[in-house]
C-alpha cells in the first residue's frame, strides 16, 4: 500500500530537477534578455494594438427621451422623472407611467434626457393643481381634464395653443422663475448621479421646440459639458421676448453659452416630415428670403447631425422623391405638419426628408460656397414615457396613454377635427437608436464623435455598421481579419469629405454590416449616392453592393436584386434567421463617377424582414387588427455620408 507514495515522491523530484534545469538555463543566457530589452526600446512595437487610437466599438443610445418635466409628456400621462429615465436606460427593471414592469434587453451605453425648454417642470405643477395653477381659467381646465382621464386630449390641447402661441403665461414656468430654476436643475442633477464615464453616459440636455403654426422645427441641445458648466444657463425657450422660435436665434445662444462658459454644445433636428417644407429651406420661413452663406455658415457649425428616424416617422425620404427606390416607402408620416393643423402637399416633401437635403446641399454649396445640409445620421426615440423601448418586442410607445395593451393600435394619436386628419396609434413605429464610434464612453468622447459626424441611424435594432471611402483599397480589404485598421489608414470614416484625389481613378468604398446578437440576419447593404452634374441637376441612385444567401440571389435583367423572402409567422409573432447573412462586408467603387461632379455616398443596411410590434400586440392581447395596419418590418441603419467635392 506504499507504493503510490514513493511514486509520488519520484514525480515531484523529476518536475523539480526540469525547473532546476530551466533555471540555469535562464541564467546562462542573460545576453537574450538584454538583446530583447534594447531592441523593444528602438523598434516599432511587436504589439498591434500599441497606440492604436481609432474607434473599434460602437457605442448605442438615445439621444431624444422625454419625461415627465416636459409639459406634452406630463399630460400625456407620463410620470416618470429623469433619474427614473436614466435607471431604465442602464438595464434597470422599473414600473412604468401605466404601472407595467419593464427593461430593456440590456443595457443602452448613453442617453440624453431631452425634456421641452418651454415649460420645463410644467406638468408637475398642472397635475398637483397648485394655486397658480387653478387660479387661471384654462390652467383649471386642463388640471380636471388630466384627473378625469382625458390627459391626452389635455395633451394635445397644450401643444396646440403653444404652437399657435396661446399658452397662458401666468402658469407658464419660464427661464429666471423659481419653477424654471428647479426643474432646470433637477435634470442636471439627475445626469450627474447617473453619469459613470467608461459605463454608462449620462448627457445633460434639452429640446428647443420652436412649433409656429404647427410645423415642426425642434431641436435638441446636447452639452458635452457637465452640470457645473450647463448649470450657468437655463434652457433656451421660443417665448418671446426670452427666447425665439428662429433656429438662428437658437444658434446665437449657443454661440453666447460656449463663449461665456468655455463648454461645448451641438444641436440636433428632427421630424422634418412634419415641418411641413421648413426643415431644410432655400428660402427662410422667417425672414422671406432666400438663405445666404452666413445661415450655410452656421447651420453647418451648429448641426453636423440630423435625427433620420423615430416614433412618429422615417425620414430617410419618401416615394415621391426616389421613385426608383423600392425600399423609399418605409413608416411615412406624411398627412400634415406636428399637429395636423395643414395637411401635406407633394411640393413640400423635397425640404422635408434628409436623401433630398443631402442633394441639395450639394447644389447650395456651389451656390453659397458652403454646405448648409452636411449632416451625420442619427436615430432615437422621442418617446414621451421616460422610456427608451423600442425594440419590436419590448415597444412602449410614444406616450404613456400608447404603453403595452389591447387598444393603443386602435385609438388614434391625434386627430384634428378643423381638418380632419388623423395620425392612427398603429403608424407610431419603434425607433430608433444612434450608433456611434467613440474611442470610449464618456461625455467628451462620445460628443467629439458626433461633432466629426462618426454615427450612424438605425431603427430600433442594434446592429454595427462601417462605412470608409478611400482611392485605394481594393477587392481584398474585405476579407483582412481587421479591416477596420485598414479603413482608417487608407480611407476616411463615415461623416467625413473623400482625401484629395490622386491622379485618375474612382472612389472606393469599404462597407460592412453585423447583426445584432441575438437579432435579425442582414438582407443587403446598399450604397445611396447622390450627385449634382455639370448642368446643375441633382440626382441619385441606389446599388445594392453586397446581401445574404449570395449563391442563390442574383440582380436581374431590371436592375433589381432578388428579395431576400420571409419567415415571419405573423399569428405567432414569431421569425428564424433561416435566411440572410449574420455579416456582410464588401469594397465597392463607384461604375459612374465623374471626378466634376460633387457628390455624396452613405450606405443603408436592411435586416431581414421581422414581426412589427403591431404582431407582438396581436399574439399577446389575442386582436385582429384591420388589414391596413403592417404586422412584418425590415429594420434598417443608415450610416452618416462621406461627401466628394472637385477640387
Amino acid at each position: 500500500m506504499t507504493q503510490p507514495k514513493y511514486a509520488l515522491l519520484d514525480a515531484s523530484m523529476r518536475l523539480l530537477k526540469i525547473a532546476l534545469a530551466l533555471v540555469l538555463a535562464y541564467i546562462a543566457t542573460p545576453s537574450l534578455v538584454s538583446t530583447a530589452r534594447a531592441e523593444a526600446k528602438t523598434d516599432t512595437p511587436y504589439s498591434p494594438y500599441v497606440d492604436r487610437d481609432f474607434p473599434t466599438r460602437p457605442f448605442f443610445g438615445d439621444t431624444h427621451l422625454h419625461t415627465s418635466f416636459s409639459m406634452d409628456a406630463g399630460a400625456f400621462g407620463a410620470r416618470l422623472s429623469p433619474r427614473d429615465a436614466y435607471k431604465f436606460a442602464r438595464g434597470e427593471e422599473i414600473a412604468t407611467s401605466t404601472g407595467q414592469r419593464a427593461k430593456l434587453s440590456r443595457p443602452l451605453d448613453f442617453l440624453v434626457v431631452a425634456d421641452h425648454s418651454d415649460g420645463m417642470g410644467f406638468f408637475p405643477l398642472l397635475f398637483e393643481g397648485t394655486p397658480e395653477v387653478m387660479a387661471d381659467p384654462q390652467g383649471k381646465i386642463w388640471h380636471e381634464m388630466i384627473k378625469s382621464g382625458k390627459g391626452n386630449e389635455a395633451g394635445f390641447d397644450i401643444v396646440r395653443k403653444f404652437g399657435l402661441g396661446q399658452m397662458p403665461k401666468a402658469i407658464l414656468p419660464v427661464p429666471g422663475t423659481s419653477a424654471y430654476r428647479g426643474a432646470w436643475q433637477k435634470t442636471i442633477e439627475a445626469a450627474e448621479e447617473a453619469n459613470d464615464p467608461g459605463t454608462f453616459t449620462a448627457f445633460i440636455g434639452f429640446e428647443w421646440t420652436s412649433n409656429t403654426g404647427g410645423n415642426n422645427l425642434h431641436r435638441n441641445v446636447i452639452f458635452r459639458d457637465d452640470g457645473r458648466k450647463a448649470g450657468l444657463v437655463e434652457p433656451y425657450t421660443t417665448v418671446k421676448p426670452l427666447g425665439s422660435d428662429d433656429p438662428k436665434d437658437l444658434w446665437r445662444w449657443m454661440a453666447a453659452y460656449e463663449e461665456s462658459s468655455g463648454g461645448h454644445v451641438l444641436a440636433i433636428p428632427h421630424n422634418g416630415n412634419l415641418s411641413n417644407g421648413r426643415m431644410f429651406p432655400r428660402i427662410d420661413s422667417f425672414s422671406g428670403k432666400p438663405i445666404d452663406r452666413a445661415y450655410a455658415e452656421q447651420r453647418q457649425r451648429w448641426e453636423r447631425l440630423y435625427e433620420v428616424s423615430q416614433i412618429k416617422g422615417d425620414g430617410e425620404t419618401h416615394p415621391l422623391l426616389s421613385p426608383n427606390d423600392e425600399f423609399a416607402d418605409f413608416e411615412r408620416w406624411d398627412a400634415g405638419n406636428l399637429d395636423l393643423s395643414e395637411p401635406k402637399k407633394p411640393e413640400m416633401l423635397e425640404f422635408e426628408y434628409a436623401r433630398s437635403a443631402l442633394r441639395s446641399g450639394l447644389q447650395l454649396e456651389q451656390e453659397l460656397g458652403v454646405n448648409p445640409f452636411k449632416f451625420g445620421m442619427v436615430g432615437s426615440t422621442d418617446a414621451h414615457t421616460g422610456l427608451s423601448g423600442v425594440e419590436e418586442d419590448n415597444f412602449f410607445g410614444k406616450t404613456a396613454g400608447s404603453e403595452p395593451g389591447p387598444h393603443r393600435s386602435s385609438h388614434p394619436f391625434i386627430t384634428n377635427p378643423q381638418t380632419g386628419l388623423t395620425f392612427h396609434g398603429w403608424q407610431t413605429i419603434a425607433s430608433g437608436y444612434v450608433g456611434v464610434w467613440a474611442n470610449e464612453n464618456t461625455r467628451e468622447s462620445l460628443f467629439d464623435a458626433m461633432e466629426r459626424r462618426e454615427t450612424f441611424a438605425t431603427t430600433g435594432s442594434r446592429m454595427t455598421v462601417r462605412f470608409f471611402g478611400g482611392w485605394e483599397f481594393d477587392e481584398d480589404d474585405a476579407f483582412q481579419p481587421d479591416p477596420a485598421r485598414v479603413g482608417y489608414e487608407s480611407g476616411v470614416p463615415m461623416g467625413s469629405d473623400l482625401p484629395k484625389r490622386p491622379r485618375g481613378g474612382e472612389p472606393r468604398f469599404l462597407v460592412a454590416a453585423l447583426k445584432e446578437p441575438g437579432g435579425a440576419n442582414l438582407d443587403r447593404i446598399q450604397i445611396v449616392k447622390g450627385w449634382l452634374d455639370d448642368e446643375g441637376e441633382l440626382h441619385e441612385r441606389v446599388y445594392d453592393v453586397v446581401w445574404g444567401d449570395a449563391d442563390q440571389r442574383k440582380i436581374g435583367r431590371d436592375g433589381k436584386l432578388t428579395p431576400v423572402g420571409s419567415t415571419v409567422d405573423v399569428e405567432n409573432a414569431t421569425w428564424a434567421n433561416r435566411i440572410g447573412d449574420p455579416e456582410l462586408i464588401s469594397v465597392w467603387k463607384d461604375p459612374n463617377f465623374d471626378s466634376d461632379q460633387s457628390a455624396f455616398y452613405y450606405a443603408r443596411v436592411l435586416e431581414i424582414p421581422t414581426p412589427r410590434w403591431t404582431a407582438y400586440d396581436a399574439k399577446r392581447f389575442d386582436l385582429e387588427l384591420p388589414p391596413e395596419v403592417p404586422m412584418t418590418t425590415q429594420d434598417r441603419a443608415y450610416s452618416s455620408p462621406i461627401w466628394y467635392t472637385p477640387r
